[in-house]
């Protein structure tokens, strides 16, 4: 059985389980082993005058991270790590584990080169096991939303943010990339679909080294039908809220051994904050930063502007002209365009951006030429807005980025098994 089973057995009842030594300790006749498998830990007493001469051989030789089996009688004893201990009376060793190479007190590259084997660390496990959850929770609220959850391409010849920062490579004589978001192919589903989502891996060639970027991380996307921004605002709010309050209210015992408070993501639901890009530039103003007009809004301004803040706040009324170029223009104010941007609390940046797309063929076509976008390269995204087009918005975003700030993570590089960075290409 799994560790998790055997701590709910009775006292006294027989068990067996297998995994991996965690950590040993003991001298003379009496050994403790502490045992890990995908569940948790335990601690396990191998006396010597308790088990067979194969058991004690075996106990005795085992390393750390050598994989075990062993069977005894669980007991509960305040003194072991986890509050229960196995009192062993067999244990046999499938492999005996060479010196390994993580100690206490590593070097960040260090575990980053030894990725392949820190992601066994509890910590690592914790995370993952959120990061598991966080995506089944959005599968499920897509799923009541009754949005259909959709496959497109990776590969693309040409990019949803014009193609810059994109990874390129020959495909068969031809130029392709790998794709920076899926946008545009939902955005080809929702005559068909109407309300669709996707959740998929996206590539930025980005040479940025922050604590917030991965060259490859995945990206969940939504496109919906008929959705106004307020609306698309609205959904965005829906879901992040369902996600924190689910987590707080579900797994209090996992974001415990991570040292997450449920109270700080039992707090996080809707109304968000709302502020327009011009109010953002004039707190930032008033807080030291020097902004003008069409400025971007970095990762300090970011941090200055949600440090205080407890959940994610809207920023939007973004100028048209820093916007990318399938964004929609206010038809009553058109130098802003229809989009919005949620950040994080606490400093951790943005986590979403979004907007209500164009969908009339000639603005569409000015808004390429203005951004210099060859239109043959979007012959069917053009196609779109010529046959049945109809008012639609959507929005991606970052898992990395919400699961970092959700965990309070110190670099996004955690929040995924394996972070591809541009100094980090391996293992």
């Amino acid at each position: 059985m799994h560790i998790s089973e055997a701590e709910k057995e009775s006292e006294g009842k027989a068990v067996e389980i297998r995994g991996w030594v965690h950590r040993k300790r003991g001298s003379g006749g009496i050994l403790f082993i502490v045992v890990r498998d995908s569940t948790g830990i335990i601690q396990a007493a191998v006396k010597k005058d308790k088990v067979d001469a194969k058991s004690w051989e075996d106990a005795q030789k085992a390393t750390i991270e050598s994989s075990i089996t062993l069977s005894g009688t669980i007991k509960a004893d305040k003194r072991a790590p986890t509050g229960f201990e196995i009192d062993a009376n067999k244990f046999s060793t499938m492999h005996v584990s060479e010196p390994f190479p993580i100690t206490e007190y590593q070097s960040a590259e260090l575990l980053l080169d030894k990725r392949h084997l820190w992601i066994r660390s509890q910590r690592m496990n914790q995370i993952l096991k959120v990061r598991s959850i966080v995506f089944r929770y959005l599968r499920d609220f897509y799923e009541q939303k009754g949005f259909w959850e959709v496959t497109p391409p990776l590969i693309t010849k040409a990019g949803g943010e014009g193609g810059a920062d994109m990874f390129g490579f020959d495909y068969f004589g031809e130029k392709a990339y790998l794709t920076q978001t899926s946008q545009l192919y939902l955005e080809a589903l929702v005559p068909s679909l109407e309300n669709v989502y996707s959740l998929v891996p996206s590539f930025r060639a980005e040479k940025s080294r922050t604590i917030k970027h991965l060259a490859e991380y995945w990206h969940l996307e939504a496109e919906a039908a008929f959705y106004s921004n307020e609306e698309n605002m609205k959904l965005q709010e829906d879901m992040i809220s369902y996600l924190c309050q689910r987590l707080a209210k579900e797994q209090e015992a996992l974001l415990e051994k991570l040292g997450v408070d449920k109270k700080t993501l039992g707090v996080v639901k809707g109304p968000f904050k709302k502020i327009t890009y011009s109010d953002a530039l004039d707190y930032l103003n008033k807080h030291g930063e020097k902004k003008e007009w069409l400025d971007d809004i970095g990762t300090e301004d970011e941090r200055i502007l949600t440090e205080k803040e407890d959940k994610p706040i809207f920023i939007y009324k973004w100028p048209a002209k820093i916007k990318a170029f399938y964004m929609r223009a206010d038809p009553d104010d058109p130098e802003f365009a229809l989009c919005s941007d949620m950040e994080a609390p606490h400093g951790h940046g943005e986590i979403i951006g979004a907007s209500e797309r164009i969908w009339n063929l000639k603005e569409l076509e000015e808004r390429m030429k203005l951004f210099k976008i060859d239109p043959k390269n979007y012959y069917w995204y053009l196609d779109l807005k010529r046959y049945g087009s109809i008012p639609h918005s959507g929005f991606g975003m970052g898992t990395e980025r919400v699961i970092k700030w959700m965990l309070n993570l110190e670099h996004i590089r955690d929040a995924i098994p394996f972070p591809r960075m541009m100094n980090r290409l391996e293992p």
